[in-house]
């Protein structure tokens, strides 16, 4: 597993319950403002990480569920943020701005 996937997972685990960020948050907060896909890509091998990674909480700029595919259920990133008070219209977060965790500002 690479550094930066490390640091990356120590950043989502800090993500409060009900809060979402992005990928490109992420990759800010950790001094590569350009690597938002290679956040993306931690976020796909998090499931075979060690420790629990709330990778639902980590969506794209518009509040996009673009890593629903990821799940082993297509419907479980949803569930789970449901499940967190979030409200969705199809696969976008509702309420986006309100509900952006930035670990910029947070961290």
């Amino acid at each position: 597993m690479s550094d930066f996937f490390n640091q990356v997972y120590e950043v989502v685990k800090q993500i409060p319950q009900g809060r979402v960020t992005s990928y490109g948050a992420i990759a800010a907060c950790l001094g590569s403002p350009g690597a938002a896909r290679m956040v993306g890509w931690a976020m796909n091998a998090s499931h075979s990480h060690h420790e629990f990674v709330p990778a639902h909480r980590v969506v794209n700029r518009n509040g996009l569920l673009t890593g629903k595919h990821h799940f082993d259920n297509p419907n479980a990133m949803q569930e789970l943020l449901e499940a967190e008070g979030l409200k969705l219209d199809g696969d976008k977060i509702l309420d986006f701005k309100e509900k952006f965790w930035d670990p910029m500002k947070e961290l």
